[in-house]
């Protein structure tokens, strides 16, 4: 006779300090309010094999920043999880994508932004990778998704005709003009919490 059925996990996300090292744990569910601490995240903007970008719009359910279209995935690696792994797992469970090719651009990339009197508060390293594989969304996650030109993108993203999330917005500005040739940075550069053990 088998037991109950087992539970599933609660997602935690892990928190940091100011330099990056772990400090804690805390269900995702309850993370983010009005005082969010810090915590490791990832964003990540996947291509296809034409050089579009896929954008997201997020779900209007979402605590955070609901309806803002967005790159195309944003996740938390769970705690003891490889961060490269986290992010893979986390693009197939909003997305259904599978991914090439993914590198960390912007390993260091960091911010804090609020709406609606609900702050998200991140370390966010930048990954970009490529995929062959067509999106399958999860609509808890996601609304929507378009496969858009890079360059059309990110000049409304920088001229200020395009509405993206803010983090989308300090990203843009900061990735290389064509980020899918731009070689990946070291693991090492990380925040320490995310670096391979």
């Amino acid at each position: 006779m088998s037991g109950p059925a087992a539970q599933p996990a609660r997602e935690q996300v892990v928190l940091l300090d100011e330099t990056g090292h772990a400090v804690g744990v805390a269900d995702k569910a309850g993370v983010h309010h009005a005082d969010t601490p810090l915590h490791l995240a990832f964003s990540c903007y996947v291509f296809d094999h034409d050089g579009r970008i896929l954008l997201s719009r997020r779900a209007l359910s979402k605590r955070t920043f609901p309806g803002l279209w967005t790159n195309s995935a944003c996740g938390h690696p769970a705690p003891g999880e490889a961060f490269l792994d986290g992010v893979r797992r986390r693009v197939h469970q909003e997305l259904g994508l599978e991914l090439d090719d993914l590198r960390v651009l912007l390993p260091g990339f960091g911010y804090r932004a609020e709406m609606q009197g609900v702050v998200e508060h991140e370390l966010c390293p930048v990954l970009v990778a490529t995929t062959s594989t067509e999106p399958q969304l999860d609509p808890a996650e996601v609304e929507e998704v378009v496969w858009e030109s890079w360059a059309d993108f990110r000049a409304g993203v920088l001229d200020g005709s395009r509405d993206v999330s803010p983090w989308c917005r300090l990203q843009v500005e900061a990735l290389p003009e064509d980020p899918l040739t731009a070689p990946g940075r070291p693991l090492d550069e990380l925040p320490p919490a995310a670096r391979p053990r």
